[in-house]
């Protein structure tokens, strides 16, 4: 996903008065010395704003430029910290020298990096492989490509999807201009995106007040004749759980139905194979034809790379694939960009021959053994756990507070709380249909150790025992009532939100056009449905 930025008028961009030092009581400036040699806050770029609307007629020197970079970065949250992306926060020093040395190298050009291109095809074959990909004499080749994350990647598997049935649909000389595709209420909003951008009707199997994933036999009831595949996720955002890919497979097969599934493992691709062998969800059950994965998630790599596979090419039509030749090279090309840096393809193949089967069934059963133990200590709070233990689900905690009529305080501010503390620990509401429930959830990534738990647990204990000292009149200060009928409520329905939230909502940075507010097309607009953070 990609932040929509608005251009600024011009009468937006001049700066007051009251901004101009030129312009207000002070001692001046001294005399232009050489900023190529002098410090950089002796430098006159110190007291200037920096450019923000227009590019300068001149140049900087380049140790200014970064030092004010840095500077600026400096004031994001820590990302270690943030406790609420599934995205990669560390790699190895050798190979992030690796990447670097390689951020000039364009992967598409097949012929000038052939080893970029090899080490591409490894990870293809080993991730399928991964995932049982069928490689016997009597089967066809499985298909695969990186992507820029599981965005792109489902985007590709929606299209062969679409495209198969209408093939499908024209052979048979019937309509081919209705499709749907059968997914939870909880999917992440790029399959939203999909749908619409692919002119694919949302047919959504929604969550309730105890049950946060599809429920099988719902989801292959709603199968229908313009029913294009069944979108099954491997680790949902809110709870981190497995839908039960195989309980739908078998549901297929014993109504004899002609419905593809595709299972979303962004997360749990990387997960379940190692903490979960067992569990059916592949390319093991027969309904079963593509699979994207992140490798910026539990595939251990910086974002983004993602992968798509397709059991065969009968469920990736040629009509998709492009053959080119580019700066000498023939390839087939099946992708919804074209130039792409080589640097996080080179980074997934180093963490697959570093880790190894082993390597990554160690740190994902690390992963499992904190979160597991996150979850317990949250219990013995009084928490009320909402995702799955034991290696059932992700590595991650999602939970919320106990019913308490006279509590003045909820989720949101916890969130509050703990990000005074620098911890980023998001508060949400619920899917539609049980969007009044809010939560929070804790991520467990590869760098997320015991002891970070520990710390993590005591400021949490803090969090409880500051706001439970508040009463109401305390509270207000962190919180401020957002109206049900604000269409930037974002989903905080009647509720408290903290009054941070709100200021960053109405941040410039976060101002949205006057074009694009009030839609009606997603969840959000129509339910007010909140998206987890991935």
């Amino acid at each position: 996903m990609v932040h929509l930025s608005m251009v600024k008028k011009d009468q937006d961009v001049r700066p007051p008065p009251s901004r101009k030092l030129n312009d207000i009581e002070t001692i001046p400036a001294l005399e232009e010395a050489d900023t190529y040699t002098s410090n950089v806050y002796g430098s006159h770029f110190a007291a200037e704003h920096l450019p923000q609307h227009e590019m300068p007629e001149q140049e900087m020197p380049r140790q200014i430029a970064a030092r004010m970079i840095k500077d600026g970065l400096s004031l994001d949250g820590n990302p270690r910290l943030n406790l609420a992306s599934f995205c990669s926060t560390y790699m190895e020093e050798e190979i992030e020298e690796i990447m670097a040395d390689s951020f000039n190298k364009n992967f598409i050009d097949y012929e000038e990096y052939p080893h970029t291109v090899e080490m591409h095809n490894r990870c293809v074959n080993m991730i399928a492989r991964l995932y049982h990909a069928p490689t016997g004499s009597d089967s066809d080749n499985a298909m695969g490509t990186s992507t820029i994350g599981s965005s792109e990647a489902i985007m590709l598997c929606t299209l062969a999807m679409k495209k198969r049935w209408q093939n499908k649909r024209k052979a048979e000389g019937k309509d081919y201009s209705n499709p749907n595709l059968v997914m939870s209420s909880a999917v992440q909003v790029c399959w939203e995106k999909a749908c619409r951008y692919f002119d694919v009707e949302e047919n959504f199997v929604y969550c309730t007040r105890t049950r946060f994933v599809m429920d099988p036999k719902e989801a292959v009831d709603r199968v229908d004749e313009n029913t294009i595949g069944i979108c099954a996720i491997l680790g949902t955002t809110y709870t981190g759980e497995y839908e039960d890919v195989k309980a739908m497979n078998d549901l297929l097969v014993e109504r004899n139905i002609d419905c593809p599934i595709h299972v979303d493992a962004a997360s749990g691709g990387f997960v379940a194979p190692f903490i979960k062998p067992e569990l059916e969800w592949d390319f093991r059950l027969p309904k079963v034809v593509s699979i994207n994965v992140s490798g910026h998630k539990y595939g251990l790599v910086y974002p983004g790379v993602g992968w798509a596979i397709w059991r065969s090419p009968e469920y990736l039509d040629q009509s998709l694939v492009f053959n080119i030749n580019y700066l000498g090279a023939d390839q087939s090309s099946f992708t919804l960009n074209f130039s792409k840096g080589a640097s996080h393809v080179i980074g997934q193949y180093y963490q697959l021959i570093r880790l190894g089967k082993h390597g990554y069934r160690s740190i994902m059963t690390n992963l499992t053994r904190v979160s597991d133990y996150m979850a317990s200590e949250l219990q013995k709070m009084g928490m009320v756990l909402m995702s799955q233990t034991r290696g059932r689900g992700l590595p991650l905690v999602a939970f919320h507070l106990p019913k308490n009529p006279d509590r003045v305080y909820d989720e949101f501010a916890i969130a509050h709380q703990l990000r005074e503390r620098g911890w980023i620990v998001p508060a949400y509401t619920m899917a539609p249909h049980c969007e009044q429930m809010r939560m929070m959830r804790v991520v467990i990534r590869e760098d997320f150790s015991m002891d970070r738990c520990d710390s993590l647990m005591a400021d949490f204990k803090l969090v409880i025992e500051t706001l439970d000292s508040m009463d109401q009149t305390m509270i207000a200060k962190y919180q401020t009532y957002v109206s049900p009928s604000d269409p930037n409520a974002f989903g905080l329905l009647s509720s408290l939100s903290p009054s941070h939230m709100k200021s960053q909502r109405d941040h410039p940075r976060h101002q949205i056009h006057a074009s694009y507010k009030n839609e009606k097309h997603s969840l959000q607009g129509k339910t007010g449905k909140t998206h987890g953070v991935c």
